[in-house]
Parts: structure tokens; sequence; C-alpha cells
């Protein structure tokens, strides 16, 4: 059995941790007191990040949608805005997205064309290819260029979430490493210097030269550790930091940066442990289901002392529910308490070993981080009093079940289902499967909604992933950010975090 767990002690430790480092941190000042917006992201920079070679870190999709936006983007309340695009149609059907280019050129002078776009679009979404989106694009038919500037997205079914994919940072259009815009950068130390491309229609090129390298419009961007950006904000070195998440969240508890510098978005998607094996004790969908009952989320979510963050139950987000797909279905223990919950779970446990089974200890797989940490006390304890021993291991080690905390990429009801389905990281039912492709396929709105319900319920019955909360996206914003606000899409481009006056 593990020991029992202080909540108050495991927390106060984890944060007295996190403040000696950053005090320790706090006079490695990098910027000074004047000059552009100061932007402290957690994480290292690396500027020759590229979609292709996978996940992005949230340091190089700041700086990647800084320097190489999508056809279009997101402005920084969350919504579609303008990109690569400035004007875009949609068909009657609903398949023929048709974007007209901007006037652009590539960062070494030469012209951005919709042959260079399309082709660069179709590298991402080509089987081969390792872009973190790519299996969310399977309606996708066809990508050409019309003419010079104008390019046609196909797709085989209609799709009304595809503009919100594209407006990922990850669909950033680079060529071989050179961006086009809105921004430009070059290496100043450690950090990158962030200035407004030129207007390359402007009358006077120089004037509009002139006006790029104002030092107001400008944003230096440095990345490092947690500590290292709150202690810069702390300082008074940064003007903002962005990146956070629930495994750094106790790095702000120990910063005592005030409440209301805290920006917490509310996004949706999936922050949960998935089944990597279904071997011994795991090989039954009733045994899985006993492991998600035994969590008592709302202990779990209130270690962390954010209101906003909030448990979840469901395999897909709740807020799909705004639009008129169905509501994402409830497991059949949600209507009981934590005990009685509890209770169930552990006559599971008691009948497997009553039968002369033992149960190995469950590797749980969570970030090497405050939170994590936290994260693996608080569900390791929920599993022991059922009777089920587990340890910890890195996100790197073979382990049964392996933390997904990621956010929505799109409204696409059946966004959630895909990713917890047949992936290198999650268990495969191919019944569910063949009805998640089927739904994908299906042209007719009523009819894919049926088939989308027909998917979860066969999803949440084999139990592949257990859902704990929203995923927790966090930032800190000094008084001149107005742009940097909480969004649903946990956004915040680089471009926008100083909002234009109305």
């Amino acid at each position: 059995m593990l020991p029992s767990i202080n909540r108050s002690q495991n927390w106060t430790q984890i944060a007295a941790a996190a403040g000696l480092l950053l005090l320790s941190l706090g006079s490695c000042g990098l910027f000074g007191e004047r000059g552009p917006v100061r932007i402290a992201a957690m994480g290292s920079i690396n500027p020759a990040a590229n979609p292709l070679n996978g996940e992005l870190s949230a340091t190089n999709a700041a700086l990647l949608d800084a320097t190489s936006q999508g056809l279009v983007s997101y402005d920084g309340e969350g919504q579609i805005d303008t990109g690569l695009a400035d004007r875009w149609t949609v068909t009657a059907d609903g398949r023929s997205y048709i974007f007209r280019l901007r006037e652009a050129k590539w960062s070494n002078g030469r012209k951005v064309t919709a042959k260079d776009v399309t082709a660069i679009l179709r590298t991402y979404l080509a089987p081969a290819s390792r872009h973190m989106l790519k299996n969310d694009f399977p309606e996708i038919e066809t990508i050409r260029a019309m003419t010079e500037t104008v390019i046609e997205i196909r797709l085989a079914v209609p799709q009304p979430a595809i503009l919100e994919l594209l407006a990922q940072p990850s669909m950033a259009i680079v060529n071989k490493g050179l961006g086009w815009g809105p921004m430009r950068a070059r290496k100043i130390g450690r950090a990158i210097l962030l200035s407004p491309v030129p207007d390359p229609l402007a009358e006077d090129p120089e004037a509009a030269e002139a006006a790029a390298n104002d030092p107001a419009a400008s944003i230096e961007l440095v990345g490092t550790s947690p500590a290292g950006a709150l202690a810069r904000f702390k300082n008074g070195y940064a003007d903002g930091v962005v990146g956070g998440r629930f495994s750094t969240l106790p790095y702000f508890a120990a910063s005592n940066i005030a409440r209301s510098r805290l920006v917490v978005d509310p996004a949706p998607g999936l922050f949960g442990l998935s089944f990597i094996r279904a071997e011994g004790f795991l090989a039954t969908d009733t045994n899985r289901d006993a492991l998600a009952r035994a969590i008592r989320r709302e202990r779990l979510v209130d270690a962390f002392g954010l209101e906003e963050w909030q448990e979840q139950l469901t395999l897909r987000p709740d807020v799909h529910t705004r639009d008129s797909g169905p509501a994402p279905m409830l497991p059949a223990w949600a209507g009981y308490d934590d005990a009685s919950r509890q209770t169930q779970a552990r006559r599971v446990v008691d009948a497997w070993r009553a039968a002369g089974r033992e149960i190995d200890p469950i590797r749980i797989a969570v970030p090497d981080s405050p939170g994590g940490r936290i994260l693996f006390a608080y569900v390791a304890a929920d599993f022991a009093a059922i009777g089920v021993p587990s340890r910890r291991v890195t996100m790197a080690s073979t382990a049964d079940l392996r933390l997904i905390d990621e956010v929505a990429p799109n409204d696409d009801p059946l966004w959630a289902l895909r990713r917890l389905s047949c992936r290198r990281d999650t268990l495969c039912n191919r019944d569910a499967q063949v009805l998640i492709e089927q739904t994908m396929r299906n042209i007719d709105i009523g009819q894919r909604a049926e088939q989308l319900v027909e998917a979860e319920v066969v999803l949440t019955r084999y139990t592949p992933f257990i859902p704990l909360a929203t995923p927790l996206r966090w930032s800190v914003a000094a008084q001149r950010l107005t742009g940097l606000r909480a969004n649903g899409r946990a956004q915040h481009p680089l471009n926008h975090v100083i909002a234009a006056p109305n």
C-alpha cells in the first residue's frame, strides 16, 4: 500500500522547492527596462523548428506562428483571422475552400506563390509525414493551385471546422526554413527579436522598413525554464509568460505573482490517462473501467487550487454540445458519488484476486515535474485504495498508462474519438474504429451524428482512456499586454499580445 497523502504538505513541499529555484534565477535578467514587448516562454527556442518533425513545443509554436502563419490564423480572442490568405470562400456544398493569397515574400525576398503553398500543404498531409495534425485531415481530396495567388482545398465530405485546423501554429507555411510573416526574426543574444514584416505593397519602401523597425512594434522572445520565465516576470524583465500547463502550475504558486496576472484558458480537449497495453489485469474492459471509476477527480483538481480547472468524465469534450452535435456520453457510473465508485471498483479488484490472480504494479507515465508528481500522487492513492499498486515512470519510458494532455484543435465532435482509437499511444478496438471511419466518410449530417453516437458507445464501453479533467493552459500577462486574453483555443499569437486601439 502507498503511504497516505497529506495534500497541504505535498503541495507546500513542491511549492517551496519551486520557490528556491525562482529565487536563484531572480537576478538573471536578460532584458533591459525599456524597449520591445518582452515575452518569456516555457521551453527552449529552436529557430529551425519545423511542423514536419512532429509536435512543436509551446515556445517553438509561438515563434513559428509569428514568422510563418498558415492560410488563416487566430486572433487574440481565439477567433479565425486572416493569415497568408486575406480572403476565402466556401462553395455551397461545403466541400471546397478557396483561398486568395495576400502579397507576400519569403524571408529570402522571393515571392510566395500558390504553387509553393500547395506543395507545402501536401507535404504536411502526406502518408509518410510526421505532422501532428495529419490524421485530422482525412477528408481532403485535393489541394491545388488554381492561379498564382488562388488555392483550392477540396474535401471528400463537408468539414465546417477545417479553418480551425488550418489556423493552428503547426499549419504554418514554412518553405525550407523560410517564413513569410507577419513578423520576421533575428537572434539577439539568447533571445529572438521579432519585428513586423514591411508592407510589400508600400509606396515608400524605406518608410515601411523604418516603421517595421520601430522598437514599440517589436517583441523580444526568450525561451527558458518555467521557474526562469516566472522569475523574469516577477523581476520586471518580461511583460508576459506563455506556455503554462498543469505540470508547471506549482511554479506560479511559488512565485507570489498576483493572481490577477494569471490568464487561464477554458480550452476543451483531452486530459487523462491512456491505456497503452491490454494485458494481465488490464486485459478486460471491466478492470480498466474499475480504474476509471476509482479516481476522485474533484479532489485531484482541487489540489491545484484553480477553480477554472474542471473535472471531466467523458471521452469527448462537452464544448461540442454548443453546436448541433450530440452531447458526449457519460459513463455508467457517472451518477454515483466518489465513495460508491471506489466501492464498486474494489469489488472488481477483489474478484480478480479471489480467482488467484495477481496485479503487477501499474506503470503510470506522467511529466517529471511538480505538477506531474502531484497528479501521480493522487491517482496512485486512489488506485491503492481499491488494492491496485502503481509506480511513476517518465513519459518516455515503457508504461501501462500514459498521460494525454491535448487541446482540441477544432470543434469536430469526432476528433476525440479518432484521437483515442488505434493510435500509437492508445488501445485499438476494431469495431469502434470501423464506426469512426464510416462516420468520417458520411456526408449525411443526420446519419453522421447517429454513427458518432454508436462509435462513442463502443469506445466508452471498451475504456481505452481514463478522462480526468479539461486541459489546463495558462499564461501570465502584465497590464500592457491587453491582447493576451483567455480564450477557448488557448491561442495567444505574439503579434496580437497588445490589442489594437478601438
